[in-house]
């Protein structure tokens, strides 16, 4: 879309406010209002923002503005209000694509691998909980219903039920957008939902993943309640996930996963597994950028196969580990021509993640790395130690701190950010892992208090 078009859609669909929206190292959507009449200017290069006031964007207060550029091609009304939409930007300084910017990290993979002759075509299942704060701060599932009690709530009605209209604005919103939602759910927790969309290419389903945190925090305003991406906001409960699908498609548009005769059964070709063998290979370095929070690591954590959630089951894997249609893998195939990462939290920046998952899979292909064969039909919740140790199964890293050490020794991963996004982001997120390991929590009180 060019200048001209765009102004024309602006009018046909009575646009007056536009948002100029980036992200910053979290992920976490941050903009500007911009009116529809200043829109020359807007293209000319007045958004500009203060990179020091926001997150991870390697500016002190004396640094150049960071301006965000518009990609006209994102354009997208925003459907829970009126006269609104959002173009998503690529932050430039002093005219130069801004090296820590997520999004210009994502487009400099997608370069690499399209000079390869391949695309990722990535869909996310973007996991979510309705929560309410209580009169003492605390938070408590949104259950306006009072029927979403069940141990094992997943698919029930009337849990279902209880929030229908919030899921069915969602929805209809999607419908709207074009992404072509096909299904919603309640998923394993009380209160916790997943809605689903079609797949597309890796730039455009991250920043589809954005603007839908970006609704599900309004539509779930009006209705009463918080949505929450976190990935382990209730120690009892199933944590939020967003398990990204993938899958390489060549020029001509065909998917080059995709092998029928695979001998191992899957359906995946030997390109694929090379892609496989690369993830498979820097999982541990690339935990850090799938599960880049403190709290992720409560949702990940191997002791929860020991305690277990309300439901029974955590439904997060504690293997690198690759099979069949099995929920218990790191990777499942859910069917040929795909696979699923599991592993990746709800506090996901999908930018760095998608980043991540090109450079590890480009690297396999280029090594021919093989990912061993499948655990078919085996429950990984179910394996002694002594197998894994003698099947030398890896662990995925247990802690924030563990996996940013493995992504500090991990070349290709850091590789896909660069050197400087990787350099802020170890900053970051290692100050983050400091201010969570010396917080004296509730538990340690309770637990150690009268102890000694």
């Amino acid at each position: 879309m060019n200048a001209r078009e765009l102004k024309s859609r602006l009018e046909a669909d009575g646009i007056t406010y536009l948002l100029a929206q980036w992200v910053d190292i979290n992920g976490t959507p941050r903009c500007k209002g911009v009116p529809a009449s200043a829109l020359d200017q807007f293209l000319a290069g007045s958004a500009g923002f203060a990179g020091a006031a926001t997150v991870g964007m390697g500016q002190g207060p004396h640094d150049h503005d960071m301006i965000g550029v518009p990609d006209l091609d994102t354009y997208a009304v925003v459907p829970w209000e009126t006269g609104v939409a959002r173009l998503v930007c690529d932050i430039h300084v002093d005219g130069q694509p801004w090296p820590y910017c997520s999004r210009v990290a994502l487009k400099r993979a997608i370069a690499r691998l399209a000079e390869r002759g391949y695309q990722l075509k990535a869909g996310v299942e973007a996991e979510h909980m309705l929560v309410m704060r209580k009169s003492d701060g605390s938070i408590a599932p949104f259950d306006p219903s009072g029927f979403d009690t069940l141990s094992k709530p997943c698919y029930d009605f009337k849990s279902l039920s209880g929030n229908l209209g919030y899921l069915r604005t969602l929805v209809d919103y999607l419908d709207r957008l074009g992404w072509a939602p096909y299904a919603s759910d309640h998923e394993d927790a009380t209160s916790q939902f997943e809605i689903n969309w079609k797949y597309s290419d890796a730039l455009t389903t991250a920043d589809r993943f954005t603007f839908f945190k970006m609704m599900t925090s309004q539509v779930a305003k009006k209705h009463g309640a918080i949505a929450t991406h976190m990935p382990k906001p209730f120690a009892n409960l199933t944590g939020n996930g967003s398990h990204i699908h993938f899958s390489l498609w060549d020029r001509n548009g065909q998917n080059v996963f995709l092998d029928e005769a695979d001998r191992r059964g899957l359906g995946q070709s030997r390109l694929a597994y090379q892609f496989l063998g690369g993830l498979m290979a820097h999982a541990r370095g690339l935990a850090a950028v799938i599960a880049p929070t403190a709290n992720c690591y409560k949702r990940l954590s191997v002791g929860e196969y020991l305690t277990g959630a309300v439901s029974g089951f955590t439904w997060t894997p504690a293997f690198i580990s690759y099979g069949d249609n099995n929920r218990t893998h790191m990777f499942r195939t859910p069917e040929p021509g795909r696979f699923e990462c599991r592993a990746v939290s709800g506090g996901v920046n999908l930018y760095l993640a998608l980043a991540g998952f090109i450079a590890a899979g480009l690297d396999g292909i280029d090594r021919k790395l093989d990912p061993g064969e499948p655990f078919n039909g085996r429950n990984m919740y179910e394996l002694s130690l002594t197998e894994v140790k003698a099947r030398k199964i890896q662990w995925i890293p247990q802690s924030l701190q563990e996996a940013l050490d493995e992504f500090e020794r991990d070349e290709v991963v850091k590789g896909a950010l660069g050197p400087e996004l990787s350099s802020e982001f170890l900053k970051v997120k290692r100050k983050e892992w400091v201010r969570f390991h010396n917080h004296v929590s509730d538990w340690e009180i309770d637990q150690y208090l009268t102890l000694f």
